[in-house]
């Protein structure tokens, strides 16, 4: 297989210019960029003329969207707890602006392996703020977290960024955990009343729905165990067919977060909070009805339900409000389910069939319907 993409700066898909070009030659620190969301944005951070580096630990399986993107950045192999390696990526490379995605993801992984769940999220988290706390050149911090933050009632509408925080599992629990963190570093040590005074930076928290897309293969997923399966023209099994949850190309939540990015770098200290990126509730769907919409695009994906009986927990229903970030910052999800779930599985249809990737084609989709909507962030 031949792979690596091409960057480009200029031209009919020219991202120079997006998001007020504030990141061309920003030093741009991305931790967990080796896993599926960081690699697709330090793919676009790249196109858009970043400086990017890269802290993370090797990608987390043997074929991974990462290696495969080739991406000609600075890539550090480092475990997010290790205070001193990464204390030390902070000094040598002096970010303007991090982008804090390095996590343990997985909700039934963090079951198996609690103590190594809280310990990276939390403690990670810790170390990417007292570091920067410490340093004082970093402007910007934007750390990510997970709709699952919330603590869950199973209700029928979404759950605003005022709502309380919870979490059942212990991956839940962590990210929860990193909210309230954060929170409190926002208050004693990066106060937006101090901003330009005692401090040079802001802090902003995201909450993404599920995000799916092309390259990811993580365990216990249902795109990766979907994908896999029908490539080896297997059922893949269903264990909760009518759980819903608000499915959306990893592309949506990471305009959102390059947004944010965008105005802590440009010191609008209003918007160091904490924001939700989610779909329309029109789009979210069940399990079942999301792979009855994947079997158009590609007729070798069928499945099996079983119900699995474990000790596993798991919520059945989720959704956000996204109504701060539509209202605040003009952004909105551009992709139906129908367009989210047909470039996912053509992504993975051209890559077992054909031996080739369309990760830059569909960022270029991607920014040709944001500006066709005039969302503020493509002008």
């Amino acid at each position: 297989m031949k792979f690596g993409i091409q960057v480009v700066l200029n031209g009919k898909f020219g991202m120079i210019n997006l998001f007020n070009n504030i990141y061309r030659d920003k030093v741009v620190l991305v931790t967990g960029h080796t896993g599926f969301k960081g690699s697709w944005l330090s793919l676009w951070l790249k196109q858009m003329g970043a400086k990017v580096v890269g802290y993370s630990l090797e990608p987390p399986t043997p074929v991974n969207h990462y290696n495969l993107l080739n991406l000609n950045i600075i890539s550090i192999i480092g475990d997010i707890r290790d205070y001193k390696k990464l204390e030390n990526t902070f000094a040598k490379y002096q970010p303007d602006i991090v982008f804090h995605l390095a996590a343990q993801p997985l909700v039934r992984l963090s079951y198996k392996e609690p103590k190594y769940t809280f310990e990276t999220n939390i403690i990670g988290t810790l170390n990417i703020y007292e570091i920067s706390r410490e340093m004082k050149f970093v402007k910007a911090i934007v750390s990510i977290t997970t709709d699952k933050v919330y603590e869950n009632k199973e209700w029928i509408w979404g759950y605003k960024e005022i709502d309380p925080l919870g979490g059942y599992d212990p991956y839940s629990a962590s990210k929860g955990c990193v909210e309230i963190l954060t929170s409190s570093y926002r208050s004693s040590f990066f106060n937006i009343d101090l901003y330009n005074k005692t401090h040079i930076t802001l802090l902003a928290s995201c909450r993404a729905g599920n995000v799916i897309g092309g390259g990811d293969w993580s365990q216990d997923r249902l795109i990766p165990d979907i994908m896999k399966a029908a490539n080896q023209n297997m059922r893949v099994t269903i264990r909760n067919p009518y759980s819903i949850r608000p499915w959306q190309h990893v592309l949506e939540p990471l305009s959102g977060y390059l947004q944010i990015g965008q105005k802590l770098l440009e010191g609008k200290k209003d918007f160091a909070q904490a924001w939700n990126f989610g779909p329309n509730n029109e789009e979210i769907v069940t399990v079942k009805n999301m792979i009855k919409k994947m079997q158009k695009y590609w007729n070798k994906i069928d499945f099996v339900i079983k119900h699995k009986k474990d000790n596993f927990y798991e919520t059945n229903t989720l959704r956000l409000d996204c109504s701060k970030a539509y209202i605040k910052l003009n952004w909105r999800s551009i992709w139906n389910i129908d367009k989210t779930l047909e470039n996912t599985v053509l992504w993975y249809k051209n890559f077992y069939n054909n031996d080739s990737i369309s990760t830059l084609k569909d960022l270029y989709q991607y920014i040709e319907r944001a500006k066709k909507y005039k969302l503020s962030w493509t002008k």
